[in-house]
């Protein structure tokens, strides 16, 4: 479920977690059920995380994003609730390095969203219409769905690290210009021909959105295995040196081996 976004200074809403109800008062029990209530939290914070980080690659590019513009005073890309396209300078930011951006005004967030079947992205306002770009290169954000005019390809910039161009279906870039192109009062056009520094824009998005940043998450979630789990496992009561392994073996990446040596000594001790 997509969560309303939160700015930097918000007020957190604070949830009480509930006590885990039949807990079992030897220690062995009091260890498995902080496990579990430890996993349960970190697929909480996973889906919670509002911190902003930014992308890495085109494929990263999902759900809330911030454009931020190459301009001397940090600006981004932002929009009102007419659909005229303009700029808006960041506040949350740290030493001017577009790198720790994030913003503090709705209008300056796009969710970012691949169109089906291409490689290109749309770009939603947050008035619900997208970002466009006409054939003299006039942006605005007035058209309610997606046509060719709404497309955007994210093209890393050779040698300048996470930094992007977007190009129009035209090919056209995206870029600042003008006499005022090193304030926050840019203005944004999509008729460049060529990706330089006025084309070169940092994109901020959500963490809980990045890939590879939830695929590490999900990892670390999946080391993590109670006594009871690995016991219902296993069918029947386990040593406690046993479920010390057994969870080495979860984080080492050899447990499934070490799983079946457990079953089969199981099966030689009932026979014995």
């Amino acid at each position: 479920m997509v969560k309303p976004l939160s700015f930097k200074g918000d007020k957190k809403s604070g949830k009480k977690r509930k006590r885990v109800e039949g807990k079992e008062k030897d220690g062995d029990d009091d260890h498995d059920s902080t496990d579990l209530t430890t996993t349960t939290t970190q697929n909480e914070a996973t889906e919670d995380d509002d911190s902003w980080v930014s992308a890495e690659a085109p494929s990263d590019i999902s759900g809330p994003v911030v454009l931020v513009l190459p301009t001397e005073t940090p600006s981004c890309l932002s929009c009102d609730a007419i659909g005229k396209v303009f700029t808006i300078q960041i506040e949350n930011i740290v030493e001017k390095d577009p790198t720790t951006a994030e913003p503090h005004d709705v209008r300056q967030v796009w969710v970012a969203n691949r169109v089906a079947g291409t490689e290109t992205l749309s770009l939603k306002g947050h008035h619900g219409r997208y970002l466009s770009c006409d054939k003299v290169g006039v942006l605005s954000a007035t058209k309610e769905a997606v046509g060719p005019e709404e497309q955007w390809s994210c093209i890393p910039v050779p040698d300048n690290k996470d930094a992007f161009a977007l190009q129009t279906q035209r090919e056209k870039f995206l870029s600042i210009s003008g006499n005022s192109a090193g304030s926050a009062d840019a203005d944004v056009r999509g008729d460049s021909d060529t990706i330089a520094f006025n084309e070169s824009l940092r994109i901020r998005m959500q963490a809980r959105f990045k890939p590879r940043l939830k695929k590490d998450k999900a990892d670390r979630a999946r080391e993590k295995i109670s006594r009871k789990e690995l016991e219902e496992m296993v069918g029947r009561k386990l040593e406690d040196d046993q479920v010390r392994m057994l969870k080495k073996a979860r984080r080492d990446g050899d447990f499934h081996e070490k799983m079946l040596d457990v079953k089969v000594k199981g099966k030689h001790d009932k026979f014995a």
